[in-house]
């Protein structure tokens, strides 16, 4: 259950992490609103499935499921170059983020 809170947890952060592109500097209230809320809820989800996962494998997971998605919503709904290199680079993040979930810790 900790691992399904934590990707929880991770499309969060990929949500508030593109609703800054939406707030314009903090400038407009509803984007804003949903971005904090956004926030607040990742976080706390992540405090959830640290409470049964190791800390630096958690926060690892939490901050790659951001990545990925972030830069895979960035291209798809900002037109971010996709180059070959780019997702290669997020290809080897998401290997990371499978391996720290299939390899046990020590």
């Amino acid at each position: 259950m900790s691992w399904l809170v934590l990707v929880i947890a991770g499309l969060f952060e990929v949500s508030w992490a593109i609703g800054l592109k939406y707030t314009e500097g903090f400038t407009r209230l509803w984007p804003t609103v949903g971005t904090v809320a956004a926030m607040a809820i990742s976080v706390a989800l992540l405090g959830v499935a640290m409470k049964d996962l190791p800390g630096g494998t958690a926060y690892a997971v939490w901050t790659g499921i951001g990545t990925v998605g972030t830069v895979l919503l960035g291209i798809f709904l900002f037109g971010d170059s996709a180059t070959v290199g780019r997702l290669i680079c997020v290809g080897l993040i998401l290997a990371g983020i499978i391996g720290l979930k299939a390899l046990p810790p020590s």
